[in-house]
């Protein structure tokens, strides 16, 4: 059966046979499992975490979580300073994080739509530091900040990452395209400085590439471990190398190891959730100026 539906400029025709039913179950039910293989590893780890290590032996490991959690939790608390571990990564993720969506946006903007001498050569050195290997730095970088004092301080993981190149590019990327040169005329017309055009022009078209940066960067600074091993003693670790701990002896106790990375995981979830909706908020605002 075709239905024909008029329309004031052309005539669409669809399908009523049943043919686009079939496409959307195979669509839902290739996004079902895509979810479900996505959520199985954070449900293994809860499920390993709320157990013993001797599950992982039986022949069919069971599938519904136990009622030791909280008790494995107490227990990584107890092994390692996981609260201090937990405020130091929150610190350095935090502060890294706004660092780098602050100097990228900035940066971002500058490459992007202002005009000055050496502009693309800077761009270029820019986005050819991506090409040197972190571990070529680390002994330098360890160096110096041995010499400024900051050895085994917060501060020795969080000013080298205070800004990005992946972060100033992303965030010029996106900016020719999401700033419109009348809007900065218009604004400066307006009497704005550059500092206010930023803030009032910028800021707000670049949203959804910043909450994305800024996702990104809390991510990859929550989950680094070298440099902070490197740079941070075992009386003040961030929360990868307080994980590492729960493992370094002969015997790997897998419930205790797993119940600290549940535990480690749930700030990122959070923050997924909060800069997530202005991901979405943002992409839905340009579909509808669209």
């Amino acid at each position: 059966m075709t239905t024909t539906f008029p329309l004031p400029f052309r005539r669409v025709t669809r399908d009523t046979g049943g043919r686009l039913g079939r496409a959307n179950f195979s669509v839902y039910g290739l996004l079902v499992a895509w979810v479900l293989g996505s959520i199985f590893p954070f449900y293994w780890s809860f499920l390993v975490a709320s157990r013993d290590s001797s599950m992982l032996t039986e022949a069919i490991p069971p599938l519904v979580p136990g009622g030791n959690f909280f008790a494995n939790a107490q227990r990584v608390f107890d092994t390692v300073e996981f609260w201090k571990a937990l405020g130091n990564s929150i610190i350095v993720s935090g502060s890294v994080t706004v660092s780098t969506v602050l100097f990228s946006t900035l940066a971002g903007f500058a490459f992007a739509k202002l005009r000055f001498r050496g502009r693309n050569v800077l761009f270029v050195l820019v986005v050819a530091t991506l090409a040197v290997p972190t571990q070529l730095g680390i002994i330098p970088l360890y160096m110096a900040m041995a010499e400024f004092g900051w050895a085994n301080q917060l501060q020795a993981v969080i000013v080298p990452n205070l800004v990005t190149a992946i972060g100033v590019f992303w965030m010029r990327q996106y900016t020719v395209q999401a700033v419109p040169y009348e809007l900065i005329e218009a604004a400066r017309a307006d009497g704005c400085s550059m500092l206010r055009v930023v803030w009032h022009v910028c800021l707000p078209a670049v949203r959804p590439a910043a909450a994305f940066l800024g996702m990104f960067t809390f991510m990859t600074s929550w989950n680094d471990f070298l440099w902070p091993l490197v740079a941070l003693n075992a009386d003040n670790p961030t929360v990868q190398v307080a994980l590492e701990k729960l493992q370094s002896g002969y015997y790997v106790d897998y419930s205790l190891v797993l119940a600290g990375t549940t535990l480690a995981t749930i700030p990122i979830l959070v923050v997924f959730v909060v800069l997530g909706r202005h991901i979405v908020a943002g992409i839905m605002q340009g579909a509808v100026k669209g």
